[in-house]
């Protein structure tokens, strides 16, 4: 079936590079990243910041700093959060 989708310019362009570093079409990105999706499990929201805070913290800790950074608030992991 067709169908006709607007993408922003940046999100094309970078799509369009990755298909053509992986050797595929357009539409086999997204066709692979649709069936991805559609595929996991759905994840609430806490998980996924639960998840990430994690994922910090881990990083942080392979840092050459061995002093503990403690627990970290709400708008510091989020300032942190472009990291990963």
């Amino acid at each position: 079936m067709k169908t006709t989708i607007d993408f922003p310019d940046e999100i094309l362009h970078r799509a369009k590079i990755l298909a053509a570093q992986r050797k595929i079409t357009l539409k086999e990105l997204v066709i692979s990243g649709l069936v991805h999706t559609l595929d996991s499990p759905p994840i609430c929201e806490d998980t996924r910041r639960r998840e990430r805070a994690a994922r910090l913290v881990a990083a942080l800790g392979k840092g050459r700093n061995t002093d503990s950074i403690g627990l970290l608030n709400r708008d510091e992991l989020h300032d942190r959060q472009q990291l990963f």
